[in-house]
């Protein structure tokens, strides 16, 4: 597999030359500097690829170009943002970047309640914490008809645990839900989350699951045409949120998505802790299932709990057979020896490392983004991709 990196830009905390000292070959970034919905110039993705490549690396994969929430709603402006979208892709195509991770979530993108969770060690890790979550949706959004969306028993722990935060607390909690997470796309204040919500829950997973296949059917064309392959990422957490539709959070998903749009430029990125958050999701039967179409793939664990709650754990260490998923990598990309560029070699990333050490008192350090969190994990599986590769000689 391929290494890459997460690499915010210019202004990120971690350099291109830190990123190739950790051994990865290929970056993973996106112009954030252009608004969502607007067409990627292609002298800024030129400008990129040349910043990249002078520092000796390869722009793997663009994550992501984000949809405007028009075309999830095919509503308002869609059609120019639309065509926007796919001016996007054709320049993409032009300047040899061959992969597009996106993802079609509602309203938020993914989700997490805290993002300092101290674990055992003292490192600092990503958490969502079933209990907060409702507690946010009761009683500060105060959705109507949240109270449906959850058992007696969470209604019940999530009153407690409100009326023991402070207003502090509380707005951290709203920050971190709805303020927007690094690599998302976007913030809303608590009137424009509610609006928004409204809007989406309208839809229905069926509604919402057509306007995706919708959007796919007029720019998988497109994507076909400049040699790009598109794959989608899926839902995080793989459930539903604030009552929300959620249309890429199981096999059967993924299954359908595949089968509407049977193109090999419509594809998946086979994200280990978006699906694994869902014990009811095999990852290493989804891999090898969808062999021919996972494109792109992070890597990373988490240890589930019962009420959906998860963190996000050591890259080795938790309820994701992480050996097994890779070793299901390992056998596909085999099965693609000769196939084009894209759709060969497949990039993978160390996503959302623990922020340990001297990170913890940098602000400027983006939650799940550290370097030596990120530099550990990429090291721990470059280890067992080694070890399986030398097993098949």
């Amino acid at each position: 597999m391929e290494e890459t990196w997460r690499w915010f830009g210019p202004d990120d905390t971690v350099t291109l030359e830190q990123i190739r000292q950790a051994g990865a070959t290929g970056v993973v970034t996106a112009l954030d500097h252009v608004p969502t919905g607007e067409a990627w110039p292609a002298p800024d993705i030129q400008e990129r690829k040349n910043l990249i490549e002078n520092a000796g690396l390869t722009w793997s994969v663009v994550e992501s170009v984000p949809l405007h929430n028009d075309i999830k709603t095919r509503t308002g402006e869609y059609r120019r943002y639309l065509d926007n979208y796919r001016h996007s892709i054709r320049n993409l195509g032009a300047a040899g970047i061959p992969c597009v991770c996106y993802n079609f979530m509602p309203v938020v993108d993914w989700t997490r309640t805290n993002l300092t969770y101290e674990l055992p060690n003292k490192a600092q890790a990503l958490r969502f914490e079933m209990t907060d979550f409702a507690a946010y949706d009761l009683f500060v959004l105060q959705r109507e008809g949240a109270s449906d969306s959850y058992s007696d028993a969470v209604i019940k722990l999530a009153t407690q645990r409100f009326n023991a935060m402070s207003p502090e607390a509380r707005a951290a909690l709203e920050k971190n839900i709805i303020a927007g997470l690094p690599g998302g796309e976007g913030s809303y204040t608590r009137d424009g989350i509610r609006s928004a919500i409204e809007q989406f829950s309208r839809l229905g997973n069926e509604g919402y699951r057509a306007n995706l296949v919708a959007f796919l059917q007029e720019v998988i064309p497109v994507a076909e045409e400049a040699g790009v392959v598109m794959a989608i990422h899926p839902d995080d957490p793989p459930y539903s949120l604030f009552g929300l539709p959620r249309v890429v959070s199981t096999a059967d998903d993924a299954r359908a998505l595949l089968r509407a749009v049977p193109s090999p430029a419509n594809g998946l990125t086979m994200c280990a802790g978006s699906y694994g958050a869902r014990g009811d999701n095999d990852l290493v039967a989804m891999i090898r299932e969808f062999h021919d179409r996972v494109y792109f793939v992070h890597l990373r664990n988490i240890k589930r709990e019962d009420d959906g709650s998860f963190y996000e754990s050591d890259h080795l260490d938790g309820d994701n057979d992480m050996v097994g998923i890779i070793n299901a990598l390992l056998d596909t990309e085999q099965q693609r020896q000769g196939l084009p560029p894209g759709r060969c070699r497949i990039p993978m990333r160390p996503d959302h490392g623990h922020t340990m050490g001297e990170e913890q008192s940098d602000e400027r350090v983006r939650p799940g983004y550290s370097y030596a969190g990120r530099m550990k994990g990429l090291a721990e599986l470059r280890g067992v991709i080694h070890a399986l590769t030398a097993m098949r000689r």
